[in-house]
């Protein structure tokens, strides 16, 4: 890629799964050159399902295909000496180097930061991982659960009466990579300033912990602990089923605003009543309320009810299916889904820009690489040969 916001800075992708790639995959696709070292077989993210077409392989996951669009891939046994040699040669004109692996991994294999500092003493290191690179936890392993539990996150997430959830997939995995792709851009701007590189180091525990700013600032500025909220029957914000799915209302009902607003909105003139005209009243009569409300909104249409709410300034939400957010009208007229053009698999439907630039604009000049499909040019720019690349390959270097 020659052109975006981030034309002309070299990264060197150490990472593997989800937050790493993510964080580089951002990088790539405004432009910088990202060379993703994989470990001879691949990235273990290549066996994430689902699968194109629903065949397991490879070079068809589409996860994988996601996150490492824009990058090249060359292939590097890190275990070897021969390998961590051509790393630290890639390295020397690198503005930055990312990775992911657990704290002690690239000390044990002598690539330690005094190590990769000496090679280049202006490089960027970027680090993501589970706990941090310090602290009694670094070393410990973790799931996208676990980051969710120890983060403080499901503490407050799921109905009161029930035991604590969280969010679908890799939430925490991508709130970390993107953590991380905006440290090493500030690494890289001080860089600019200063011409010093630095360590960049993002915990993915902390990524979750701070989301709940005001969770926490509750608690340590007056003790208070906010728990899971309860989900009566009568709550006017509680998920309700239509004819053809599912809505979030939220009329937006103050204290001191008239209750016929709802009333008439809904055309429900069973509400006309003194058990639901005030706030008290209603959660007295929660569950007689709930039962209502039931009823009304299973006449209506999510649609018709979701435009009509809005022209009210009501706050109302759809509950869209995949299908429905790819067909989504304000994600359509903002061109979020992309189709990509594979050599292999013909073209693919992804999402987008994660946000929007006007002279510097997101943009993906290439599908994500072939398990180390640019491993010859790469290393006949170092100056090897042929012969030394068949060598490479039967050390299994390569």
């Amino acid at each position: 890629m020659t052109s975006g916001a981030l034309a002309g800075v070299k990264v060197i992708d150490l990472t593997h799964h989800i937050a790493g790639p993510y964080a580089t995959k951002l990088l790539a696709d405004f432009g910088a050159d990202v060379l993703k070292i994989e470990r001879p077989g691949g990235d273990p993210a290549r066996r994430l399902p689902p699968f194109y077409h629903d065949e397991p392989h490879p070079e068809k996951s589409l996860p994988f295909l996601y996150l490492n669009t824009n990058k090249r891939s060359v292939t590097l046994n890190l275990k070897s000496e021969t390998g961590r040699a051509i790393l630290l040669e890639l390295l020397a004109d690198a503005d930055a180097v990312v990775e992911n692996f657990a704290p002690r991994v690239l000390p044990s294999l002598g690539l330690d930061e005094d190590t990769l500092r000496a090679r280049n003493p202006r490089l960027v290191i970027a680090s993501v991982s589970n706990f941090g690179q310090t602290g009694p936890w670094r070393d410990y392993r973790a799931t996208e659960i676990v980051a969710y539990a120890l983060g403080g996150l499901m503490y407050i997430f799921g109905a009161y009466d029930r035991e604590p959830l969280k969010h679908a997939l890799h939430q925490a995995q991508f709130k970390a990579g993107a953590n991380l792709a905006s440290a090493t851009l500030l690494a890289l701007y001080h860089r600019r300033l200063t011409g010093e590189g630095q360590r960049v180091d993002v915990s993915i525990q902390e990524g979750i912990a701070s989301a709940l700013r005001d969770v926490t600032n509750n608690y340590t500025y007056t003790g208070a602990v906010r728990r899971r909220q309860p989900n009566h029957t009568g709550d006017l914000t509680r998920l309700r089923a239509v004819s053809d799915g599912y809505v979030l209302p939220n009329p937006g009902l103050g204290a001191s605003v008239d209750w016929q607003i709802l009333v008439d909105f809904l055309e429900a003139p069973e509400l006309d009543d003194p058990r639901f005209d005030n706030p008290s009243a209603r959660l007295e009569n929660a569950e007689a309320l709930g039962e209502i409300l039931d009823n009304i909104f299973a006449t209506k249409g999510k649609q018709d009810i979701f435009y009509s709410a809005h022209e009210k300034r009501f706050i109302y939400g759809v509950i869209d299916s995949p299908a429905e957010t790819v067909a989504n009208p304000q994600i359509r007229a903002r061109g979020y889904y992309v189709p990509l053009a594979h050599g292999d698999l013909g073209e693919i439907t992804f999402p987008g820009a994660p946000f929007l630039m006007s002279d510097s604009p997101w943009q993906v000049d290439a599908a994500a690489p072939r398990i180390g499909e640019h491993t010859g040019a790469v290393l006949a720019d170092l100056g090897y040969g042929p012969r030394d690349l068949a060598y490479l390959t039967a050390a299994e270097v390569i």
